[in-house]
């Protein structure tokens, strides 16, 4: 059975997440001592006591996930003799979680992931000022239809398809007052649903293009090494090996549509039957079983998940 490994991305993190993993696994409490030592602070408090608002800041809710998915990572390669580049044939990570994808794979080391998504994080956040952006979900249209619903929105300013993410999900980013208006378009051209979503910049989207810059300067001081798995990248919908290909990929994420549909197509097209969620919640697997019919899915996140895995692999 071929299998894929997910990773999971802004909007999974919860207060809490991760802390009864790093009671019961040494080395899941090793990878979030790795991340605290990493970013100069205790980011571990706040992934575990909260308060949400805290946890939510792009900042920390970029480093945070990626942490979850590397402890939890850690402790199937420990616990469950997980060997990512004999037992997976892809990894992929929406938006954020495409660095847990490659982190997990060896590209980046964990504290270089750390301080790679602190700095995204924080650039994503300056690069427009608060109330100048928007996103919104359109749902129940085509991403064709909600491509030319954003361009016709767009009249001069920024509007344009963020988020591909299947099961006729499409969200879209840009000026605030184009995104209102793509909302209204949507729902006369027939959208289930239309609405802002509460979110603090306009991610994925050309207004973005200062965050691309400071992560194109970020990413060329840290260490690139060929991944054991290929990864799938958000903005190829395709698989990635070379480290400069990768990088490249990277910076473009910042200001392209995360192609989460047609990645989870590609993967399933190439024989992968089982998808496993690595670290905080369950989207990916929602969005996953809408793509791809009758693939299986299952998230690991807890102590419990580590042990339903161990029990299905034994």
């Amino acid at each position: 059975m071929a299998v894929a490994y997910v990773f999971p991305g802004q909007g999974s993190q919860t207060a809490g997440m991760g802390k009864a993993l790093a009671e019961a696994f040494a080395p899941a409490r090793a990878v979030f001592a790795e991340v605290d030592e990493a970013l100069g602070e205790a980011l571990s408090r706040t992934i575990f006591e909260g308060p949400q608002e805290t946890l939510t800041l792009t900042q920390n809710a970029q480093p945070a996930l990626m942490a979850v998915s590397l402890a939890v990572m850690r402790v199937l390669e420990t616990e469950a003799g997980l060997n990512l580049g004999k037992d997976v044939k892809f990894v992929a990570g929406h938006s954020l979680g495409e660095y847990s994808a490659l982190a997990a794979a060896g590209t980046f080391s964990i504290a270089d992931t750390a301080r790679l998504l602190r700095t995204r994080g924080l650039a994503m956040q300056k690069a427009v000022p608060v109330g100048v952006g928007a996103m919104a979900a359109l749902i129940g249209l085509d991403y064709d239809t909600a491509v030319a619903v954003a361009a016709e929105a767009a009249q001069s300013e920024v509007c344009q398809a963020a988020n591909d993410n299947g099961g006729g999900q499409v969200v879209v980013s840009g000026n605030k007052a184009a995104v209102e208006r793509a909302v209204e378009i949507a729902k006369a051209k027939g959208a289930k649903r239309a609405m802002l979503l509460p979110v603090s910049a306009p991610f994925h989207c050309a207004l973005m293009q200062p965050a691309a810059q400071v992560m194109a300067e970020a990413l060329a001081k840290v260490q690139v090494k060929a991944p054991a798995v290929p990864v799938v990248s958000n903005v190829k919908a395709g698989p990635l090996s070379d480290p400069a290909e990768i990088v490249k990929a990277l910076v473009a994420q910042v200001t392209g549509t995360v192609r989460w549909r047609e990645s989870i197509a590609y993967i399933a097209g190439q024989g992968v039957t089982q998808f496993y969620e690595i670290g905080a919640g369950k989207v990916l697997s929602g969005l996953i079983k809408r793509i791809a019919d009758g693939a299986g899915t299952a998230a690991i996140g807890t102590p419990d998940d580590i042990a339903a895995f161990k029990a299905a692999k034994s």
